[in-house]
């Protein structure tokens, strides 16, 4: 472990095997951070999290996972409730200036580039790309390799394996993002039947979940099903079908 000049490193911090933080770096007291993870200058793990409500003094934390990769002056919030948690995986890549608010979930292999903002409780799941200067609202969800463009405004749920654009706008499959991930064909072509069912086929959502059971027991489409069954903020969708 290393750790630079002028960091504050508080009391009750937890820091792995082969940890480096470079100088400026401010860890708050109940923040974990796992092993051979990188932290640059000015990045504030941990602080008190921006709710009108927060109490100062509550024991919250953040557990930081192994091998991440955070940029120049990012800011994590801890959790925003006694005994609650922010989250971040393995694996990630946050750019400089970007935000993860209090309670957010971060699953492994996320990148979230530059400025982009994610308000408290937003849940991230695997290999998503989340593009510069984004804006995420609260609560939302955004499905395992799904990509968000740049300078998008979210504020419903994001399905697995798409991209999305502007307000909310469903504008393809991430494709590229598929293939990096190991996908095989037979998979990625069973991917696409799915989003062509789903906002293609001039089906509602309940209609088109039949449709997707059909696919099953295909891991991939199991979770795309799943993950539209919990949606409690609506799901973006192509502009036709909004």
């Amino acid at each position: 472990m290393v750790i630079g000049p002028y960091c504050v490193v508080e009391a009750g911090c937890r820091i792995g095997e082969g940890t480096r933080l470079w100088q400026g770096v401010y860890v708050a007291s109940g923040t974990e951070i796992g092993s051979q993870c990188t932290i640059h200058m000015g990045a504030v793990l941990g602080h008190e999290p921006q709710h009108l409500q927060w109490e100062p003094g509550t024991e919250s934390g953040l557990r930081i996972g192994d091998r991440n990769v955070i940029r120049e002056y990012v800011t994590i919030h801890r959790g925003y409730r006694p005994g609650s948690c922010t989250v971040l995986g393995d694996d990630n890549y946050l750019m400089g200036l970007s935000h993860v608010g209090h309670d957010c979930v971060i699953g492994n292999r996320v990148v979230i580039a530059n400025s982009a903002l994610l308000s408290g409780h937003v849940t991230v799941e695997d290999n998503v790309f989340i593009s510069g200067n984004t804006g995420i609202h609260q609560f939302v969800r955004i499905g395992r390799l799904a990509m968000v463009g740049g300078l998008a405004r979210v504020s419903k749920d994001i399905v697995p394996y798409v991209t999305v654009v502007g307000d909310n706008e469903v504008v393809g499959l991430n494709t590229e993002g598929l293939r990096r991930a190991g996908l095989t064909a037979a998979q990625r072509t069973v991917v696409r039947r799915a989003y062509r069912i789903l906002f293609q086929s001039g089906l509602n959502t309940a209609q088109a979940l039949r449709e997707l059971e059909l696919l099953l027991p295909e891991p991939l489409i199991e979770h795309l099903i799943g993950f539209i069954r919990s949606a409690q903020r609506g799901i973006a969708k192509p502009r036709s079908s909004q």
